[in-house]
């Protein structure tokens, strides 16, 4: 083995609970401003461009965060890194809570983006602290927080803009994670660090984060700034020299921030490309069914429902979600990671289809929702397990992070790309410009595509290779038992 065994925690329960809510609690500071976005304007005295950058910050925050934060807790232990993810979620809430202005709003939601982290580590941990009977339902849950979060919490800040004052949002979320942070410091163990004595690379997260925030940039303002203009193609090709130097210096480098060694295995490599994928498949459905339930009826095709209203259509996905993952550690327990992620995947692309024949009615679209959280869940679920399996000890939380900043990627691709979609195809109906019909089931029908290339890279997924003496499970040789630190 590379690295020391760690023997379970007692109270294995109310540590995958902890994690699990950290998870959901993070993921409801994403969407904590969604029902305030067309008011964010006139509550901050700006424009609409400049208010589009506290959901836009949030996004480059964490994807340069989450991978930089997930080598500190294969350094520093997991445990630790948690804690400290919990402050710039307390504090960037209560900034946010206190702005009058659009500058300190950003900055609060950039502290937030901070503590995005708290999933990978989590699903990290569980690897050192649960035991071998409940390590693939307790991933599945905690890994699919995400997803509970963004769906619970969408119509609860919802009901909240619309019956009390928006800052009570704020003020909720910080003790949201006011009670995570306890939560962690009291019932979550501390364990010893995978990867402790070597070198944060420095280097590395400087230039990984240099790339990141210019392809996100890009991508996701590309639409507003065109996509031919100086400064987009400029950020893409900022973006390609940084991340190109970066791959040089971490193959060089003795310890580098991220193994791209380990993430080139086949196993690897093919679990990021099919979270890419499903990360797209995912986000065109949290684009399409929210705006299709909210259009005006007298478009034909719009359902006229309220915010609040739509939220509460589209919150079974959230419950779909959590009841999903223990079925779906049980899958893997039975068939593998590698199976249910094809399985999640399928389930995402029947979804889709599906919903061609179901979104005439707010019904309808909660069955759609239904079924492609199912797939999402069982998905989500699926993908730190496979990484999990594939490295070493010392690269668990490192190489869940960089999974996790995988899906990210494709969301955000997702979201430029049905962007693009929803707004070419379009209809004018009052003086009003909306998307049309036929740009809904487009976008369906890419998310649906885009489901179906996951599940066929998944297919192609080898399975774990056998320890030979003298390696671990990932082919590295074995550390002496007297060398080990």
């Amino acid at each position: 083995m590379g690295a020391p065994a760690l023997q379970p925690t007692a109270r294995p329960g109310a540590v995958i609970a902890t994690l699990a809510f950290a998870g959901t609690t993070a993921a409801i500071m994403q969407t904590l401003v969604t029902p305030l976005i067309a008011e964010l304007p006139q509550i901050l005295d700006t424009s609409s461009s400049n208010a589009a950058w506290v959901i836009t910050v949030t996004l480059l925050v964490a994807a340069v965060c989450v991978p930089v934060v997930g080598r500190l807790g294969d350094l520093l232990g997991k445990r630790r890194m948690l804690l400290a993810c919990s402050v710039p979620l307390i504090v960037g809430s209560v900034v946010c809570a206190f702005a009058s202005d659009v500058v300190t709003m950003i900055v609060g939601r950039g502290l937030q983006g901070m503590g995005m982290g708290m999933v990978p580590l989590g699903i990290a941990l569980l690897r050192d602290v649960v035991p071998a009977e409940k390590l693939s339902g307790s991933i599945a849950l905690v890994s699919a927080s995400m997803g509970i979060g963004g769906a619970i919490g969408l119509p609860l800040a919802a009901a909240v803009a619309q019956y009390a004052n928006w800052r009570v949002l704020f003020w909720g979320s910080a003790a949201l994670a006011a009670v995570v942070a306890v939560l962690i410091f009291t019932l979550v163990p501390d364990v010893p660090a995978g990867a402790k004595g070597q070198r944060f690379d420095l280097p590395g997260a400087i230039g990984l984060g240099v790339g990141l925030v210019s392809l996100l940039l890009a991508v996701s303002k590309g639409a507003d700034w065109g996509w031919a203009s100086g400064t987009t193609l400029g950020l893409f090709a900022a973006a390609v020299v940084a991340l190109a130097g970066w791959g040089v210096w971490e193959v060089r480098t003795t310890d580098p921030l991220i193994d791209l060694r380990t993430t080139a295995r086949p196993r690897v490599l093919l679990t990021n490309l099919a979270s890419v994928f499903i990360g797209f498949g995912m986000y065109a459905s949290m684009l399409v069914m929210p705006q299709l339930l909210q259009f005006p009826e007298a478009t034909g095709y719009g359902l006229g429902q309220s915010m609040l209203a739509a939220g509460l259509w589209m919150a079974p996905g959230g419950l779909m979600m959590m009841l999903i993952s223990p079925l779906g550690g049980k899958l893997t327990n039975a068939r593998g990671p590698k199976f249910t992620l094809v399985c999640g995947a399928l389930v995402l692309a029947a979804g889709y289809f599906v919903s061609l024949a179901l979104m005439g009615s707010a019904w309808g679209v909660m069955v759609v929702t239904l079924i492609t959280s199912g797939g999402v869940g069982l998905a989500y679920g699926a993908m730190p397990a496979l990484i999990m399996s594939s490295v070493p000890l010392t690269e668990t939380a490192a190489a869940n992070g960089f999974n996790t900043l995988m899906r990210s990627l494709g969301t955000s691709i997702g979201s430029a790309v049905i962007g693009v979609i929803l707004s070419q195809m379009t209809t004018t109906m009052g003086g009003h410009t909306f998307a049309s019909e036929d740009g809904f089931r487009t976008a369906l029908l890419v998310g649906g595509g885009l489901a179906l290339i996951s599940a066929a890279i998944a297919a192609v997924i080898p399975a774990a290779r056998a320890a030979a003496p003298g390696e671990d499970a990932t082919g590295r040789a074995e550390v002496p038992e007297q060398a080990k630190v």
